[in-house]
């Protein structure tokens, strides 16, 4: 009887590439990192890259994917009942700008680096960042609707249209904050979203 010896399926790198793709782009930018460069993060063959995907664009989405997904768990505070609404928002943005102090003002995020970057140039990444964008606008709108509907926030704006605006002012703040090195922009955001917010 011959016996022959099966070969064990080698494990799938797509998700070690991924997750490198993620610090990698968010340290070094999408147009100063190569594939090289996300492949030796990942402790992969370069070749393997191609096995997953098909340029360093659909990397990028995968990327923007994941790091989506990282913040899910900061996002639950939008939505954690134990709390009132506005003081789920206020702790969910000074959750944002400790993370920004602990990075030391230096990565910003990836979302908005990508953004700067990339949303001229590629259409999928556009698109992705655009999803992006819209579902997390829409988490805060639903606590700022809360928070309206308990009289804690100014219900004479629409809170679709606050929600957006906290949004666009975090993302310049935190890129504001990668040129000066401080908080200083932060400190500026909180005391206007307290302002704005004020019913």
């Amino acid at each position: 009887m011959t016996g022959h010896i099966q070969c064990m399926p080698r494990p799938s790198l797509k998700e070690q590439i991924v997750d490198a793709a993620v610090e990698t782009l968010h340290r070094k930018g999408f147009n100063g990192s190569s594939v090289q460069d996300i492949t030796e993060a990942a402790q992969a063959p370069k070749g393997s890259f191609y096995n997953h995907f098909e340029s360093k664009e659909d990397l990028a989405v995968a990327a923007l994917q994941r790091y989506w997904e990282r913040g899910e768990t900061s996002r639950e505070m939008l939505r954690d009942t134990q709390y009132p609404p506005l003081e789920r928002l206020n702790r969910y943005l000074d959750h944002l700008a400790g993370s920004a102090r602990k990075a030391e003002f230096r990565k910003g995020c990836l979302i908005g680096n990508m953004s700067t970057e990339m949303a001229g140039e590629n259409r999928p990444v556009r698109a992705r960042l655009a999803a992006l964008f819209g579902a997390w606008t829409e988490a805060i709108e639903s606590c700022v609707r809360e928070a309206q509907a308990d009289d804690s926030v100014r219900r004479d704006l629409d809170p679709a249209s606050i929600a957006v605006f906290l949004l666009n002012s975090w993302e310049g703040a935190l890129l504001r904050t990668k040129v000066d090195r401080n908080d200083s922009a932060l400190e500026v955001f909180r005391r206007a979203t307290s302002a704005l917010l004020s019913p």
